[in-house]
């Protein structure tokens, strides 16, 4: 199984023996893997399998306990900084200070990486244009649904073009015109070049968009490939959804047991 992408370019994004412990219980168990430029890679797992804790070591919220996260060839955790600077996040819950509006807290985020003013508004009228919330950027962005914080921290994600993005289930909330745009929006995003780290609980969404996929049964890489290539090794030709119950669901323990997720 193949960790690397069939890109010619080097990886934009390096996991490499990546592991986090918490106490005797291993949350994430020597993981390699990489995203190429232009690549969407799709994370997928059952609940508790450490889709959310590599993220944060990606993000360099967590320290790692083995091996390294790289982005750009930067340390996620030692030079954090330099990584935020490169990198746009979409986290699955967003949260906004209580007293900043929505247009106010964009402009919060373009100015914390050095953006100019003119650049700054000229993006953000093109992200909330195409997310249709451009009305709703002079209100608190505490009152906001779940659909319109995601919209706005997708904008601020994507402000500064950055050259790895990362989103952690980013179609929660959206209804479906806005899922639609989001999916365009990534998929013009990967074609600019950007490498994109695509969690999410949504098989034929992962399916559809993503380049490749990477499943985790309980911290372990089980399966990583092309869907295609996963589908014609694993399910017999079968879906996604075949191949996630193969590799991230756990035999039944008995009469009437249910597979653990």
């Amino acid at each position: 199984m193949s960790t690397g992408s069939s890109s010619g370019q080097g990886p934009l994004v390096a996991l490499h023996e990546l592991g986090k412990h918490f106490g005797a219980h291993v949350a994430v168990d020597r993981l390699t893997l990489d995203v190429a430029p232009g690549e969407i890679l799709a994370l997928l797992g059952p609940n508790g399998a450490g889709k959310t804790t590599t993220i944060r070591m990606l993000m360099g919220i967590l320290s790692p306990t083995t091996g390294r996260a790289t982005v750009t060839g930067l340390d996620c955790f030692a030079q954090r900084a330099q990584v935020m600077q490169r990198v746009g996040y979409l986290p699955d819950e967003p949260m906004f200070y209580e007293h900043l509006r929505g247009g106010e807290v964009v402009r919060f985020c373009g100015a914390m990486r050095g953006m100019p003013e003119a650049e700054i508004v000229q993006r953000t009228e093109e992200l909330a244009e195409r997310l249709a919330f451009a009305d709703a950027l002079d209100e608190y962005a505490v009152n906001y649904s779940m659909g319109m914080r995601k919209k706005l921290a997708l904008t601020c994600a994507l402000l500064h073009r950055p050259v790895v993005l990362v989103l952690d289930e980013p179609t929660n909330g959206l209804d479906p015109v806005a899922t639609r745009a989001l999916l365009d929006i990534v998929r013009e995003t990967a074609a600019a070049g950007t490498a994109i780290f695509y969690s999410t609980h949504l098989l034929d969404q992962a399916e559809r968009l993503c380049h490749r996929v990477a499943i985790l049964h309980r911290g372990r890489l089980a399966a990583l490939g092309a869907p295609a290539e996963l589908r014609t090794q694993l399910a017999s030709g079968g879906s996604l959804e075949d191949v996630f119950f193969q590799v991230a669901t756990e035999p039944k323990t008995g009469a009437g047991g249910e597979a653990q997720s």
